[in-house]
């Protein structure tokens, strides 16, 4: 050891409480090009934690060690510094229409943010709750976008897509997010699918890893023609595991595997504001709005992309949030004070019923189909009903407090539960239910 090491080991001995040991020019310069500044953080991306737990306390011992290190370094101890140091390459695969999220645009890309657990909330039981209601997380979910996938749930809360634990209700992974129009998540395979903008002439989907929500994947998918001023529902997946798009006067097929366009669906009439796939592939539900006013859904064969029947919802112009299942599709109509869910067997307007009673005080009454039941919940009922018959199999009414009605919304099963979001202006709770539906619930004879 010459003089220069022998003096730099003892000044590194007295700031730090560990036994003296051997350290070389070599160690040093390799610690100074490989460690992060203090306080650098990459946009959009939190810093990884710092090997060895560096404090300020070493910063002079730092300057002095750069000195030894400009004054006495080799090349050999560049390279070696190099050759740890440099970034791994950028993961995700990329295509001719995927596109990164800094290709977008810088004010529409996802940022990156860690994935945490939220401490778990104690249960509280809902007095008068539908099925031994209870509140096992006291976030305030949006109302339109929870569903269930795997072992999670998916939900959007202030901002943020979120990874909930259905066993404590803990939100164990969230992502910055802001949802343009009313969409729930699409889980295609490991990946959580969301719309990031829908707005003049383009589409832009973003893709989170279903575990850890990073970013993983962007595509733009350009519309023909502008996309619909008031939209709902406009991504959906289809049990191809291709995602479908209402871009424009056309769907758009797209293989989320690697952002590529597989085909346009050009409709017959009016801009598409909501698209929803049968379970079994065989049909695409479009929902449109005509150039003259109105709502209307058109029916295509997915086989061979022609329309089979178009019909328009008798006394009313509105209409979306389309969700299909074996025996037909399901919408919404109305806003404001007055929100239900409607059935159409075989997709035909014309003989639609409705389910459920809907919602008022500017709450949402939607369909959501999970654990082998359409859901339909609002402010005055929670219903399961039979995917190929619209029928209610059983109905819960839904408590009041001080005279103002709690919201129960978008119910997605995960095992053995059903889980609601919860709105109870009078009590000022609000959050994340859980529920034990009752057997004629379980999808077994609907």
């Amino acid at each position: 050891m010459n003089t220069e090491e022998r003096n730099l080991a003892d000044v590194l001995h007295r700031v730090t409480p560990e036994p003296p040991r051997r350290v070389t020019v070599e160690q040093v310069a390799y610690r100074l090009v490989s460690e992060p500044r203090l306080g650098h953080q990459t946009r959009g991306r939190e810093p990884r934690p710092r090997r060895g737990g560096l404090s300020r306390a070493f910063a002079p011992v730092l300057a002095a060690a750069a000195v030894i290190v400009i004054a006495g370094a080799s090349a050999g101890i560049a390279v070696l510094a190099n050759s740890h140091h440099n970034p791994p390459p950028a993961g995700g695969a990329s295509s001719s229409s995927s596109v990164s999220s800094a290709s977008v645009s810088s004010s529409s890309s996802p940022s990156q943010t860690p994935s945490q657990t939220q401490p778990t909330t104690p249960v509280t039981k809902i007095a008068g709750g539908p099925w031994s209601a209870e509140l096992i997380n006291h976030q305030t979910f949006d109302q339109f976008g929870l569903v269930s996938a795997g072992s999670s749930l998916y939900g959007y809360s202030n901002g943020s897509l979120d990874r909930i634990d259905p066993a404590t209700g803990a939100i164990v992974a969230t992502a910055r997010y802001n949802p343009p129009l009313p969409n729930p998540p699409v889980i295609v395979g490991d990946t959580v699918w969301v719309v990031w903008s829908n707005s003049g002439g383009n589409v832009v989907l973003h893709g989170f890893d279903a575990q850890t929500l990073a970013p993983t994947r962007s595509i733009l998918v350009p519309a023909t023609g502008p996309v619909a001023g008031s939209a709902s529902n406009v991504l959906t997946a289809g049990p191809d595991g291709h995602l479908y798009v209402a871009a424009g006067v056309t769907v758009v097929v797209e293989n989320p595997a690697n952002g590529q366009l597989i085909r346009r669906i050009y409709l017959t009439a009016g801009t598409a504001n909501s698209v929803a796939v049968s379970p079994d592939g065989s049909t695409l539900y479009a929902g449109v709005t005509p150039s003259q006013g109105g709502f209307k859904v058109l029916v295509y064969d997915l086989a061979s992309d022609n329309v089979v029947t178009s019909s328009s919802l008798p006394g009313t112009g509105s209409g979306g949030n389309l969700v299909a299942t074996s025996g037909g599709v399901w919408g919404t109509t109305g806003s404001g004070m007055s929100e239900w869910t409607w059935f159409a067997q075989h997709g035909d307007l014309a003989r639609a019923v409705r389910v459920g009673a809907g919602a008022g005080g500017g709450y949402t009454s939607l369909p959501s189909y999970s654990g082998g039941v359409v859901w339909v919940g609002g402010t005055h009922t929670l219903t399961c009903a039979s995917p190929a018959t619209g029928r209610a199999l059983a109905t819960a009414t839904l408590p009041t407090s001080q005279g103002v009605a709690a919201y129960f919304g978008s119910p997605a099963v995960n095992g053995d539960h059903a889980y609601s979001v919860y709105q109870d202006n009078a009590s000022q709770l609000s959050g994340l239910i859980r529920m034990t539906p009752p057997a004629a619930c379980s999808g077994q004879s609907s």
